[in-house]
């Protein structure tokens, strides 16, 4: 389907693309990946004939049919069902020219190829991929420009998919989506039966959709068997075996070139000496091993703080005289990880700004302790940063008195270093400044954070960072997020905000997609209610679970603060490990490798007291769920 061959492509002097290759087959699914800044989006205006290549060439199949996602939102008065319709140009010329042609042999001609292109079905195509991402049967039949960007980028979405190209391009496709048309997305995605191309930074959207990975690492294009973590797991063990392959290589030729400085001198060793000088040559360049540096995140943990930290009865909230919730009685805890539920409109927003003080209620009481500290971050407020500031500057203006040394560790805390941290907000790429929310919102240790949407600029390992660092945090958290393996490894609990109303929700996200599912079927069913039903057996059995948990919830966390003390005792001793490796470290004073012999021992003695508690820990665990 797609041939890139010997691709060599420069910006400004820099090499995007040197000499890349790579063959993408009729059907395959790829999930293409990199760093930000590698070039993923500059490849897609190379395959789409935007951009010239400086070297090589790029080949699709003749005739194949090329789509991708409008970079311009739709506009104007048409209907949204009508606008997605008029992306298959060749169906309305063929319907057009059905009412205006006179010519018989020409009718049957135009008849034939509307019921080979199944035009017939397409209203209802349309309409059900429409639904999927979110617009109900009233909302097709509004017209375009009545719908803001991001929804209208969603039109944009469900217009590519309706025309089904032979090769589709997607670039973050999931960025303007809520968790519900995700989750759709995926679906329809993973039974694709052209050949499509996707770049995306959501890791269950590249596992679930793709059966292929192009790893576009240092200028070349990398092809891997598999979905994104067989990628990662390939690699990783690629890596491993190439820097064995270099403390090899290293000792080899630390012991070949000791032979040649002892002997070169010595008349009867001179010719064994040259030979293995030549022996050297002939090795060539010691293997290298070059991993992208790895992000980090690190929240700032508050001081413990009495439950509950939030409290709200009979709440009512909304905007003037316009209500979006009512009935609220929700409290949030210290210890709480909660993510909230519902499709875009449904209130996940105001709730969260009530939650963050940034609305009252219009009706009901809210607690809150006199000294909580809240973080908040939302998308939008990259729009509310000064472009021709720096992050230091934006730091130093929240933490007026602080020292430069204490402003600079905050900023250091999420990635931005000296260079960075004095780099004009403007030349800062999208992943940036969401990294300078973060460090900006968090700055005086918040007892809660409410992240709206925190990965939509942010790649593959800055969403794993951000997971740890959540995990990691002593504070409460309430999430809202389209990316479901954000949601799966932070939340404890969810919350479904729908229909005015905000209530726990019975299940994980497993049972959040058949309820999903469930609706879906009701809806084409013609099913009003579409509410979920669930057997009292099992709900009992939900509820009973969920006491379990807060029962033994202070046993869990010191299981949990156990396995983080084995994590670091276990990075401490791969440090350790990997210095003795080293064969340079032989080369100078025994005392240093005594050190760290002792010290490896010692690493290696505390990480065995620590199994034995963590073991200890969690048969009691297991003893108190069994009992409880």
């Amino acid at each position: 389907m797609l041939h890139i061959n010997d691709l060599v492509f420069r910006i400004g002097g820099r090499a995007l693309f040197d000499q890349a290759t790579v063959h993408i087959p009729a059907g395959a699914r790829i999930g293409l990946v990199g760093r930000n800044g590698a070039g993923k989006s500059t490849l897609f205006k190379l395959i789409l004939g935007e951009y010239a290549p400086d070297g090589g060439d790029i080949s699709i199949r003749p005739r194949a049919r090329v789509g991708r996602v409008a970079q311009e939102a739709p506009e104007g008065e048409t209907s949204l069902l009508d606008c997605v319709l008029n992306a298959d140009s060749e169906r309305s010329q063929l319907l057009a020219e059905a009412e205006t042609s006179h010519d018989p042999h020409r009718l049957a001609e135009v008849h034939e190829r509307l019921n080979a292109i199944d035009a017939h079905s397409a209203p209802a195509r349309a309409a059900a991929i429409l639904a999927g991402l979110g617009f109900g049967a009233d909302a097709q039949a509004r017209p375009v420009s009545s719908y803001s960007g991001g929804w209208r980028m969603r039109v944009a979405l469900a217009a590519v998919l309706f025309i089904r190209p032979d090769l589709m391009l997607l670039d973050e496709p999931t960025n303007h989506l809520d968790l519900e048309a995700t989750l759709w997305l995926q679906s329809y995605l993973a039974t694709y039966p052209g050949t499509l191309v996707v770049i995306s930074h959501d890791r269950e959207l590249l596992n679930e959709v793709c059966n292929r990975i192009v790893h576009l690492d240092r200028t070349k294009l990398v092809p891997y068997g598999g979905n994104y973590d067989d990628f990662e797991r390939t690699r990783r063990e690629k890596m491993d075996l190439a820097a064995k392959a270099q403390v090899k290589q290293l000792e080899q030729r630390r012991k070949i070139q000791g032979f040649i400085d002892r002997f070169r001198a010595k008349a009867s060793k001179a010719r064994q000496a040259q030979s293995r000088v030549k022996m050297l040559e002939r090795m060539g360049p010691v293997v290298s091993v070059i991993e992208d540096r790895g992000m980090s995140f690190d929240f700032p943990d508050p001081e413990p703080m009495s439950p509950p930290i939030i409290a709200i009865d009979n709440g009512i909230a909304g905007y003037g005289d316009k209500t979006v919730l009512s009935g609220l009685n929700i409290r949030v805890d210290m210890d709480d990880r909660i993510a909230l539920l519902g499709a875009n409109g449904n209130g996940k927003s105001t709730l969260s700004k009530v939650l963050s003080g940034r609305l009252s209620l219009l009706g009901g009481d809210i607690h809150r302790p006199a000294k909580l500290r809240i973080g908040y971050f939302a998308q939008h407020q990259t729009d509310e940063l000064n472009m021709a500031a720096t992050p230091y500057d934006h730091m130093a203006a929240l933490m007026k008195d602080a020292p430069e040394a204490k402003v600079r560790a905050q900023l250091g805390r999420f990635g931005f270093e000296q260079d960075r941290a004095d780099v004009k907000v403007s030349n800062l790429s999208g992943g940036e400044k969401a990294r300078l929310l973060f460090a900006l919102m968090s700055r005086d240790a918040p007892h809660l954070m409410i992240l709206d949407e925190p990965t939509n600029h942010l790649d593959i390992d800055a969403r794993e960072a951000l997971v740890a660092a959540l995990n990691a945090y002593d504070g409460a958290v309430v999430l809202v997020s389209h990316d479901p393996h954000l949601v799966e490894l932070v939340a404890d609990s969810l919350w479904l905000v729908a229909d005015g109303k905000v209530a726990p929700f019975d299940g994980d996200l497993a049972d959040y997609r058949k309820f999903l599912l469930d609706q879906a079927r009701d809806a084409r069913r013609g099913d009003a209610g579409g509410e979920r039903v669930v057997s009292a057996n099992r709900k009992d059995e939900r509820r009973a679970a969920a006491e379990i948990r807060a029962q033994t919830a202070p046993l869990r966390k010191k299981v949990q603060d156990a396995e983080k003390r084995l994590e670091k005792l276990g990075g401490d001793k791969a440090k350790i490990e990997a210095k003795l490796a080293d064969p340079k470290l032989y080369s100078g004073p025994g005392e240093a490798v005594a050190k760290l012999q002792k010290d490896l021992a010692e690493l290696e003695r505390a990480i065995s007291v620590t199994e034995s508690d963590w073991l200890e820990l969690h048969e009691q665990l297991e003893a108190a769920t069994a009992n409880a």
